[in-house]
């Protein structure tokens, strides 16, 4: 199909550049359909699908960080062998613990595994279905076992870095549980270094109904303002060495934090602030949006389709860059004081944006997320450099941390009071279910118009900053 319309376009066209545009847009879709099926392709090997149902004995590496939630703790380990009466036989794929044993396995830990292997199924919540099984798929994961027996065989098996900085990212985390409570020290643990560690299922849930849920994990705002502060540290060096560390050190950042879809978009999208700074290009917010998504989507196609928190991070990043600096102009009533009016305009823009996959991935309607989110987000900041600080100092001792840590308690326990006291409002939040997916195109059309209105005279689009 791309060949007939470039010829078309060589042929009859040639004045028409949208076409040729068109030709382009047709074969690289074709090619992403190729390599979504070649990723689709695999789907367990025949071996581990002869053992489903069965109760195995197996050998493998935990290849990520252990997930602690408030009555369970998950984590996933790449298979080496089963063993049999019959003898070993060498397995390659990876498979989804859940146990309830306390958290005595990290990451490189070499186990054995005894338990019921089994196939995931999808579940319902809310009168809603989850495509569980493709979720796991996008990760690679066609098996589970449910609370098996396990025993630790070797420690270190897994990549030397990530094995140094999930043990950095450990010690800070007790260190900061030493000076703070919980829940404040969970809250602080994910807003830091993307510790995913359950604040129970109430104040979760309350998160959620507030539309403030995306702060309880890392996110790529939070990546942002730790990306700036990288930045400012190595502000002294000469601009070589200031860029290269700070590239570095983002990498480094993005990897300890467990390199969700969230992280790694805000990481490359930082980075690519860095090579043009080096280079002296303009940096453009938007083509480095698409760039990331682009290199994300072809090393693993199936977070596009099955991954919310890629999908929500890219469409509030979209929503930031392209509507809000497009809607300001609307709000010149509000302050510019302390940057508010950017605050609410942002806030505006990105809430508007990601509404609509909301409501068909979640039907969560949050009718307070706005007001809610900006009495929070300005005070996301400098909580986190606080917390940061008295993670840090409490190596020292938890009585020379007190001053930072007390200031870090305050902020965390305003943000808790916020999230509890607009929860616990009437009506804060509407269940909707069954969305459906043609409504949520068509809400994406009708801003796709708008702007295209609203973009007709681009004298009056500012250029704020983002």
């Amino acid at each position: 199909m791309s060949i007939l319309v470039s010829l078309f376009y060589i042929l009859f066209c040639k004045q028409n550049i949208n076409i040729l545009f068109v030709a382009i847009f047709i074969l690289f879709f074709g090619f992403g359909v190729f390599r979504f099926s070649l990723y689709d392709e695999y789907k367990g090997s025949e071996i581990t699908d002869s053992l489903v149902e069965q109760k195995i004995t197996a050998e493998g590496i935990i290849t990520d960080e252990p997930i602690e939630k408030e009555k369970s703790i998950k984590f996933i380990v790449k298979l080496d062998k089963v063993i049999s009466f019959d003898g070993e036989t060498k397995v390659k794929d990876r498979v989804l613990i859940i146990t309830d044993l306390p958290s005595l396995f990290k990451y490189g830990d070499e186990v054995v595994l005894r338990g019921i292997l089994i196939k995931p199924k999808n579940f319902s919540s809310n009168d809603r279905e989850f495509d569980y099984v493709s979720y796991l798929s996008k990760d690679k994961i066609f098996y589970q076992m449910f609370r098996p027996e396990i025993k630790l065989k070797s420690e270190g098996g897994g990549n030397y870095i990530k094995e140094v900085l999930f043990s950095v990212k450990n010690s800070f985390l007790k260190s900061i549980k030493k000076i703070i409570p919980e829940p404040h020290a969970s809250l602080l643990g994910g807003l830091t270094v993307g510790a995913q560690e359950s604040l129970g299922e109430e104040l979760q849930n309350n998160f959620r109904k507030t539309g403030i849920a995306h702060i309880v994990v890392l996110s790529g705002y939070n990546v942002t303002i730790v990306s700036e502060a990288i930045m400012r540290v190595f502000g002294f060096l000469p601009m070589v060495f200031k860029f290269s560390l700070g590239a570095l050190a983002i990498i480094f950042f993005v990897l300890m934090t467990g390199a969700s879809a969230t992280a790694v978009r805000a990481g490359i999208m930082a980075v690519l602030v860095i090579i043009a700074r080096v280079t002296g290009r303009e940096y453009d917010a938007l083509r480095a949006l698409l760039i990331a998504g682009v290199v994300m989507i072809i090393q693993n196609p199936k977070i596009l389709a099955f991954d919310s928190s890629f999908q929500l991070s890219f469409m509030a990043t979209l929503g930031l860059l392209y509507v809000s600096p497009r809607i300001y102009k609307y709000f010149k009533f509000i302050t510019t004081k302390f940057q508010f009016r950017e605050l609410v305009v942002s806030a505006i823009a990105t809430q508007l944006f990601v509404l609509p996959l909301i409501l068909y991935k979640m039907g969560n309607l949050s009718i307070l997320a706005l007001p809610v989110n900006l009495l929070i987000l300005p005070f996301i900041p400098i909580t986190m450099f606080f917390g940061f600080v008295s993670g840090v100092i409490g190596f020292l001792g938890s009585a020379i941390a007190f001053p930072f840590s007390f200031i870090t308690f305050l902020f965390l326990d305003y943000e808790l009071k916020i999230v509890n006291f607009f929860a616990n409002i009437p009506f804060s939040s509407i269940q909707i279910n069954n969305f459906p997916v043609v409504f949520m195109v068509l809400i994406y059309i009708i801003y796709g118009v708008i702007l295209f209105l609203i973009n007709k005279n681009k004298k009056n689009v500012p250029k704020i900053n983002l």
